[in-house]
């Protein structure tokens, strides 16, 4: 019967290779984890469930990160009820989803996901007719089946996320030895590596994220199809794409995850060119800099903003195009505009950075070379600008990165920090040319009132 079930939810011929099914209940004094540890809310949807007559259990990334010391971000519920039963059972509750239905309960302003234990899909489904299981590179484009926790636990994508708590019982239900390879600090895939990532591409990026932020190493077999498999990336609706990169670039090991993700092939098509950047002296040591910089503010719960993230990775990019412009004899600010709205049109081709950001990357971007005029009243509008301190982030990234002279960002650290007075005496007074040109206007125009005067006379 398990060689029937695997066969079914892998889609391959018993004699491939299988994940060992087996399951294991660990009690609580051998993991350790404790139902106080429990998010309340996540807590009262388990025990409401149960209470029921329902199976329900915390499952997926908060085991995980308990089980590794870690404070969960997030909580989700697995239930062999079915979202109508469970939206039934919560007044605060509704049923999202069209691939596969989920309910979002609500307690305050928490969300809790409670999802139906997941089944194998099959080409003998009723809506096979109309979209085939799979497509022509094996991504799964049907997953919308119910099934037993078993079943759930296979479709999984790692076996360190596929573990199950009962806070009731406080026991972990572990069908795949998840357990024994968080203790091993391993991460491992379910079933047939080259499989699993055909079926959804996106578990190459969860891979070397989750591994980087967890500091895990990825088994042998699961690592070696990753770089062969990286062009199947291309396939990824851009907005899932995107909502991957965005979690590795916040999980507070962004550095680690771009070391990872170029040593394994991963970069290329995710941000076009950035492999070219990388090798670029400057543009390594930018990004560098500004991704050590930003996971140091997210290991301190500081905010950092998508926008700000987007616009050091793209500037080099659109450095070298507006570089490329001023050669060519383009005045500098439409030259800079020109090269921005180029490289913002590849990137939604590709990534689909919502347009909401873009605003606040063309407005990083253009007031840099505003930076550099230090005389008259212009650094006194620059400093009233709504989106002057991220600005001034990036200038200093910039002049750490050895792209502007230190020069630059001391000035603007020490006008910053003055007094009005000190502010007018660090001004640099406009240059006698420009004084000597107004002068000889003046006169000019005197001359002029002269002579009409006298003709008049």
């Amino acid at each position: 019967m398990i060689r029937k079930l695997l066969d079914k939810v892998f889609g391959r011929n018993s004699s491939a290779s299988e994940p060992a099914v087996k399951l294991t209940v660990i009690p609580g004094k051998r993991h350790g984890v404790r139902r106080n540890q429990i998010n309340p809310c996540a807590l009262k949807i388990t025990q409401q469930l149960q209470s029921a007559g329902f199976a329900a259990y915390i499952v997926g990334g908060a085991v995980r990160d308990l089980l590794l010391g870690l404070i969960p971000k997030d909580y989700d519920v697995a239930t062999n009820a079915t979202p109508e039963e469970v939206h039934k059972l919560f007044r605060r509750s509704r049923i999202i989803g069209r691939r596969f239905r989920l309910v979002h309960v609500m307690c305050g302003a928490e969300t809790v996901e409670v999802s139906t234990f997941r089944g194998p899909s099959s080409d003998d489904d009723e809506d096979s007719i109309a979209v085939p299981l799979t497509d022509q590179h094996g991504r799964l484009l049907r997953d919308n089946v119910f099934g037993t926790q078993e079943e759930d636990a296979l479709r999984r994508d790692f076996t360190i996320n596929a573990l199950y708590f009962d806070p009731v019982k406080e026991e972990i239900l572990d069908y795949l030895n998840g357990f024994k390879d968080i203790n091993a600090k391993e991460m491992r895939i379910i079933g047939a590596p080259e499989q699993r990532y055909r079926e959804d591409p996106v578990r190459l990026l969860r891979a070397v994220r989750l591994a980087a932020k967890l500091g895990l190493q990825i088994e042998n077999e699961t690592a070696k199809p990753i770089g062969d498999l990286a062009p199947l990336l291309q396939n990824v609706p851009p907005s899932r794409l995107f909502d991957e990169m965005l979690k590795l670039l916040l999980s507070g090991h962004a550095l680690s995850c771009l070391v990872e993700l170029r040593a394994r092939g991963l970069h290329h098509g995710l941000l076009p060119m950035l492999d070219i950047i990388l090798e670029q002296p400057l543009g390594e040591r930018f990004i560098t800099i500004a991704l050590k910089n930003t996971d140091d503010r997210i290991r301190q719960d500081k905010p950092v903003s998508p926008g700000f993230l987007f616009a050091i990775l793209l500037w080099h990019e659109v450095l070298s195009g507006w570089n490329s412009r001023l050669s060519a004899g383009e005045k500098p600010m439409p030259a800079l505009f020109t090269a921005m709205d180029q490289v913002l049109a590849e990137q939604h081709k590709k990534l689909a950075i919502p347009r909401r950001f873009d605003a606040v990357m063309q407005e990083i971007w253009s007031m840099q070379p505003r930076f550099e005029a230090r005389t008259g009243r212009k650094p006194f509008r620059l400093l009233t600008h709504p989106r002057f301190r991220a600005a001034y982030d990036f200038l200093q990234l910039r002049c750490e990165s050895g792209e502007l002279a230190m020069e630059v960002g001391l000035w603007w650290k020490n006008f910053i920090a003055g007094d009005p007075g000190e502010r007018e005496k660090m001004l640099t007074a406009p240059s006698p040319g420009k004084k000597k040109r107004r002068r000889r206007r003046k006169k000019t125009a005197s001359a002029a009132a002269e002579t009409t005067n006298q003709e008049t006379g």
